[in-house]
């Protein structure tokens, strides 16, 4: 019975390309590069598929988000006003008689003050009055104190939250809880920070910025402020409902659109947004976008695998003597198959190690060149490393039984 050993092909292979280091190295060149963009391409599509899942997760998979369609001149808001009051409080009350498995609702109203003091150093933050549910609606964390309460709100108490770049702007670092703040002509206590908030992830949806943003209760923005640019705009900006759990919230989506198309005769003067098929739209997209990155970077794998079996056809026509000699001492054809497949191997091997350190780089090098946010997974680099090895047998097994069919005679009178 022959014994195969593997430990001596693998030497002997090691050292034959070892003796060419700078060709080897060369060759391999082409895996190195396409696991590096293989693992780029993916560390970039999962970097921005978490993004977009955080904002999602924020505006709610159980969310409704109606908001207000501003008219862009007067005679567009007379034509309007004909049929539609637009959004209006009388909105809120036939959403909360007719939207069954609805959990939460919040109004939304926003203005953008004259002036507030502390004084920011950047842009002067916005004004939006919501109902205490509006922190639940949107799982808002909290750096500092806490939201404001519903008797705050039935109150008008003077009270606010500050966004984090808002507490930054106007008050510092320090504590920002208990401070007051003073916007338009109305001083406010502060009772509470909000954590960070992340960006639309490149959804294309527009939203508040409640990084610079300042909150105050519904009831207290309704008596206590005045904006003189609404003339162009609805009563409410918006309303942001959350449905209970298990609640079907297209299905919801589509009771509030025909709700409020209803009052608003088919005015069309307000859009419907709904988290949950965002999110499923966003799967499906991204997963076609990572699928055409890896296919347009397995393209450099591809190139790879052709140069490695272009490279061990050559190393065959060069060792044709050698390969005549070790048939002729006994060398089998699986010998031969085994010496060359092997150092495809190697080569594959280790172009796949360079490459998953080049594909580390090239992630890295982009979230702090571009402040794209990149994540390398764990099974992005087996996927890649894989692909290589896979790559380096089936392009190695052609150039090895090519060699494996040399006749020991013919190979042996090779000059």
């Amino acid at each position: 019975m022959r014994v195969i050993n593997i430990g001596g092909d693998f030497r002997d292979a090691f050292v034959n390309l070892y003796a060419q280091k700078m060709r080897t190295f060369l060759t391999a060149l082409g895996i190195v590069f396409g696991v590096g963009s293989v693992i780029g391409m993916l560390s970039i599509g999962a970097g921005a598929r978490e993004e977009s899942l955080q904002f999602i997760e924020q505006l709610g998979v159980r969310n409704i988000l109606v908001a207000s369609r501003p008219a862009t001149s007067a005679e567009e808001l007379q034509q309007r006003r004909r049929v539609s009051p637009g959004l209006t409080e009388r909105d809120i009350r036939i959403l909360e008689a007719n939207l069954d498995g609805m959990e939460a609702l919040s109004q939304r109203r926003s203005l953008h003050p004259a002036r507030v003091l502390p004084k920011p150093a950047g842009t002067i933050p916005d004004l939006h009055g919501v109902r205490p549910s509006y922190a639940a609606i949107h799982s808002l964390a909290l750096q500092e104190g806490r939201f404001f309460s519903d008797e705050e709100n039935d109150g008008s108490a003077a009270v606010c939250v500050l966004g984090q770049a808002a507490k930054q702007a106007m008050i510092g670092f320090g504590p920002g809880v208990a401070r007051h703040v003073k916007v338009n002509d109305t001083w406010m206590l502060v009772v509470g920070v909000l954590g960070d908030q992340v960006t639309d992830g490149g959804l294309g949806v527009k939203s508040l910025d409640r990084a610079n943003a300042i909150f105050v209760p519904a009831n207290t923005f309704r008596y206590r402020f005045w904006d003189s640019s609404r003339f162009l705009k609805d009563e409410l900006d918006g309303v942001d409902v959350r449905m209970k759990p298990n609640t079907d919230s297209v299905a919801a989506a589509k009771v509030v659109t025909a709700v409020l198309g209803s009052t608003h005769r088919g005015a069309e003067d307000f859009t419907v947004t709904i988290p949950a098929a965002l999110l499923a739209q966003q799967k499906r997209t991204q997963t076609i976008f990572t699928y055409v990155m890896v296919a347009i970077a397995a393209i450099s794998l591809l190139v790879g695998g052709i140069g490695i079996m272009n490279i061990v056809l050559a190393t065959v026509l060069e060792r044709t003597r050698e390969i005549g000699i070790r048939r002729a001492v006994g060398a089998r054809r699986g010998d031969i198959i085994r010496q060359f497949l092997t150092e495809s191997i190697l080569i594959s091997v280790g172009g796949g190690i360079l490459g998953v350190a080049c594909g580390i780089l090239i992630a890295w090098i982009i979230a702090q060149a571009a402040e794209w946010r990149t994540i390398v997974t764990t099974p992005s680099v087996l996927i890649a490393f894989g692909v290589s090895v896979t790559i380096g047998v089936l392009f190695g097994i052609y150039p090895a039984m090519k060699a494996a069919e040399i006749d020991p005679i013919e190979a042996l009178r090779y000059e």
